[in-house]
């Protein structure tokens, strides 16, 4: 038997085309580890609500924008919604509440030269707990209207994790309000030792597009403006 001849590219048969950075990004994008993204799952149009709002109120545009948001992404297929910034707001406000009513209470049963010290004392808690309140609602929880977690499974538990922060950025001569959405996913395993993949990306429409001139609003078509920007994050796109 003849011998064979080895190729200089490393024993590489020379018809054998080598794989192009296209078809390894491709291949990338379409790994098993890659969950299925909210374009995939479809939403029966029965399942939707008629939303429909004032639109010359950017408050209620906003609010509609927000919750259709949370509507989508917190399907069971998708993600699950954390409460985390809610519940810590409630916490503080109901101890703030109770703090208050305990004081009251009790400076309206014991004398008033008595009870002073403590009436201060209740006074100066519950302004410092209304402080932390706001200063967490404005420094921590900021614009942040959703914040989601997933776990699959693929050889390995795979975890995500997708915040999201909305803002209206005001009208300008000719271009009417619009809905301002900043969006940050990271996709981890081994209990977040090994990152995946991380993206953030942000884009920005006018809520005309998505309202009609009596108020009702396209949903589908917001849920596609919405689902294209996390599937850009999921696959580690940033803009």
């Amino acid at each position: 038997m003849a011998p064979t001849r080895k190729s200089a590219n490393g024993g590489r048969d020379p018809r054998t085309p080598s794989p192009t950075r296209n078809d390894t990004a491709s291949s990338a994008a379409s790994s098993p580890e890659r969950p299925a993204g909210p374009l995939s799952i479809a939403t029966p149009p029965g399942d939707r609500d008629t939303v429909k709002v004032n639109n010359s109120n950017v408050t209620e545009l906003k609010h509609a924008c927000d919750d259709a948001l949370k509507r989508y992404l917190s399907r069971p297929e998708l993600f699950k919604q954390s409460h985390l910034h809610t519940d810590i707001r409630l916490a503080l406000g109901w101890l703030s509440v109770f703090v208050a009513a305990g004081t009251a209470l009790y400076g309206y049963k014991v004398e008033f030269e008595e009870s002073k010290p403590l009436v201060w004392a209740g006074l100066l808690t519950y302004i410092v707990l209304t402080t932390i309140q706001s200063a967490y609602a404005y420094f921590i929880e900021g614009n942040i209207v959703f914040v989601g977690k997933r776990k699959t499974f693929s050889k390995r538990i795979i975890t995500e994790r997708i915040t999201l922060s909305s803002t209206t950025v005001p009208a300008k001569k000719a271009k009417p309000p619009a809905y301002s959405l900043s969006l940050h996913y990271v996709r981890s395993t081994s209990g977040g030792k090994s990152l995946l993949a991380k993206g953030k990306t942000q884009g920005s429409t006018g809520y005309n597009a998505f309202f009609d001139g009596l108020g009702t609003m396209d949903q589908e078509k917001f849920e596609q403006w919405v689902g294209e920007l996390v599937e850009q994050a999921m696959e580690g796109k940033s803009s």
